[in-house]
């Protein structure tokens, strides 16, 4: 795989991809984005934060589309059927970017269920990555990986596509263990910024933290 350069890279050149391809079981099932967070969803406020960050946006979700039509993105389902996880919905974004995204070389993708990842996000992964050499990035936060918050090369699709189809491959981590991974930190003080959301109770316990901060 050719890893194209940051020395020039401006947002034009990347796409975001929102993934909100997963059952929410923990959730209780439906579309765990549609959920409202204090005034917004959670959908709402992945978008306002990673809009500046990139060039053009497309939300991964499964089923009918029309939805989602009140956020105004394209919507793309996954590529593998029966729900095979996020590495599918990057998969998605790859392909959606390849197709539809003339000039764009990186999608980062980020999961809806976080209201609070980095306005910075985009351009700390891109620093990581230059400064390590590196082909993939990706955030972590108090000593944990958060691998689907990353940064990846649309020229990894064919890779990407023979991993989940060809041999299985399910876990992002599994994945990436091929590939020489940078990992750009953030800290957790006075919340950590990659928190997610995945029961109803943690709707409110996530409204309290951001409140407070």
């Amino acid at each position: 795989m050719a890893t194209p350069s940051f020395g020039t890279l401006s947002k034009d050149r990347i796409v975001g991809v929102l993934l909100a391809g997963g059952q929410a079981r923990r959730m209780g099932g439906g579309d765990k984005c549609l959920r409202t967070l204090g005034d917004r969803t959670l959908l709402a406020r992945a978008i306002g934060r990673l809009e500046s960050q990139v060039g053009l946006m497309v939300l991964n979700a499964n089923g009918d589309p029309a939805r989602f039509a009140d956020y105004s993105l394209p919507v793309v389902a996954d590529p593998v059927e029966g729900f095979a996880g996020p590495l599918a919905g990057v998969l998605a974004g790859l392909d959606w970017a390849a197709a539809r995204a003339p000039g764009a070389e990186w999608i980062v993708t980020v999961p809806t269920d976080a209201p609070a990842f980095p306005t910075d996000l985009v351009s700390r992964l891109a620093d990581s990555l230059q400064s390590d050499g590196a082909e993939l990035a990706c955030a972590s936060s108090g000593g944990r990986r958060h691998p689907v918050f990353g940064l990846w090369p649309i020229g990894l699709r064919g890779a990407l596509r023979d991993a989940l189809i060809g041999r299985d491959v399910r876990k992002v981590d599994v994945f990436t263990a091929d590939y020489q991974l940078a990992v750009a930190d953030w800290p957790t003080d006075p919340v950590d910024p990659f928190l997610n959301v995945n029961r109803p109770e943690e709707l409110a316990t996530a409204e309290r933290l951001l409140a407070a901060i």
